[in-house]
Parts: structure tokens; C-alpha cells; sequence
């Protein structure tokens, strides 16, 4: 019983690494779209909605 306990949890475990694995590959092939004029427009957006 303890097995199938531990086992469960590393499955647990190595699935929540992998998701996250591929979440930051994704976040790091959109890094490469994020350019100067991109921010600058976002942070013109948010000075406009805070005024």
C-alpha cells in the first residue's frame, strides 16, 4: 500500500514538472516577440487606464 501511496505521488509529481517544463518553453518562444515598441505600447496602455 505504502508503494502505490509513493508511487502516486511521484506520477503526481513528475507530471506537474513536466507541465511546467512546457509551459516556460512556451514562455520563452513568445520572449522573442516581445519588442521595445510591444512593452512601450502595453505601458502606454495601462498610464492611459490609471489616469
Amino acid at each position: 500500500m505504502k508503494r502505490i501511496a509513493y508511487s502516486l505521488m511521484l506520477a503526481l509529481f513528475l507530471a506537474g514538472c513536466g507541465n511546467t517544463w512546457h509551459g516556460v518553453k512556451s514562455d520563452a518562444e513568445a520572449a522573442a516577440d516581445w519588442t521595445k515598441e510591444k512593452v512601450n505600447q502595453g505601458a502606454s496602455y495601462v498610464k492611459e487606464k490609471t489616469e
